[in-house]
This record gives C-alpha cells, sequence and structure tokens, in this order.
C-alpha cells in the first residue's frame, strides 16, 4: 500500500469512527503513521522564525535531550516541552509540525527557533529569517489495536432482578374459602364366579 493510500484509509477511518459528527482533523502527510491532531489549535502566534544548529548540535536542550539536526524540533519561550506546533510560513504557505524540546529564541522579535532539518523542511532555511505563523495542537487519542478479544467473549446474561416484596395492605386479610372435599370412588362389586353343574 503506498504512502498516499495509506493516508486515505486513516482519513476515512476515522470518518467512519466519527459518524455524522466528523470532527475537522490534520494528518501530517510526513507521518503517515503517527498522530492526528484536532484542527482548532490550542495557542495561537505570528512572528520571526529562526534556526539554529552548529555549535548546538549535539548540547542537551532544555528537556534534557541531546540537540540533533536530524530532528523535526524546536525552542519556544514558553510552550510546554513536548508540545506539537505547527509553523506555517507565511510567505509560502509552506507548513510543518516540529516538537518543542529547548527554550528560546532570546532575540527581540523571534518567536520559534527551529531545527536544521525543520528549517530546509520549511523553506526558511536559505533565507534565515521567516515571518511565521505558529499554533500549538492538541492530539486526537485513536485507538491503536483493536479489542478483537472482546467480540469474541459471549455478552453475559442480565441477571433477573428480585420481585419487589408486597407492602402490607390496610384491609384485613379475607379468609380462603375451603375447597370441597373430593368425592368417594365407588369400591367395584366383586363378580361371583359360575360353576358348571
Amino acid at each position: 500500500m503506498n504512502h498516499a493510500m495509506r493516508w486515505i484509509t486513516a482519513v476515512l477511518l476515522l470518518a467512519f469512527l466519527g459518524g455524522c459528527a466528523t470532527p475537522n482533523i490534520i494528518v501530517t502527510p510526513d507521518q503517515p503513521k503517527g498522530p492526528i491532531y484536532e484542527a482548532k489549535p490550542t495557542f495561537v502566534q505570528e512572528g520571526i522564525a529562526s534556526w539554529y544548529g552548529g555549535r548546538w548540535i549535539g548540547r542537551l536542550t532544555a528537556n534534557g535531550e541531546r540537540y540533533r539536526a536530524t530532528d523535526f524540533t524546536a525552542a519556544h519561550k514558553k510552550l510546554p516541552f513536548h508540545t506539537m506546533v505547527r509553523v506555517t510560513d507565511l510567505k509560502t504557505k509552506n507548513s510543518i509540525i516540529v516538537r518543542i524540546n529547548n527554550r528560546g529564541p532570546y532575540v527581540k522579535g523571534r518567536i520559534i527557533d527551529l531545527s536544521v532539518v525543520a528549517a530546509k523542511k520549511l523553506g526558511t532555511y536559505d533565507r534565515g529569517l521567516a515571518k511565521v505563523r505558529i499554533e500549538a495542537l492538541k492530539e486526537i487519542p485513536v485507538l491503536k489495536k483493536p479489542n478483537l478479544d472482546a467480540a469474541k467473549k459471549p455478552t453475559p446474561k442480565p441477571t433477573p432482578k428480585a420481585s419487589p416484596t408486597p407492602k402490607p395492605s390496610s384491609k384485613p386479610a379475607s379468609k380462603p374459602t375451603p375447597s370441597p372435599p373430593p368425592k368417594p370412588t365407588p369400591k367395584p362389586t366383586p363378580r361371583k364366579l359360575r360353576t358348571a353343574s
């Protein structure tokens, strides 16, 4: 199954699972097996994006990871670590998704520092700086492995409810009418045997 078919299958599956009220979703084309995000961001900001690499490669980031130029990561001043952020170049309308794992940039007017690979993918590497919009995304939890055992197990039968105890009546209880005694069955009369004379 090629890349496009996987992407289409994922979208159709989510539309089927969502029924009539299908939410607007974003599927990242670079990560067809990755998470799916809600369309409405939790945080939006516009400003200048830069990128960093060189002497920073291999150093520890603010969350304790090693900075790798080949990871789709970024630095932001306030967003929590591991927040997934969509970065859109306002000039070209290209966008990528990066994970926040560092703090910065500390230059006035800049709002995000991208890793080398993220800047190249976005198309801002050669320019150095670019006007961007960043949007913090909220992941939609997706069932990764359907519970097939649940379908095989028989549905337990509901336990019968105990009948409610009758409330005592204020009326005096009527005496039950006696049933007539059974009629005696007649005894058969013995037959006399005839003897030949």
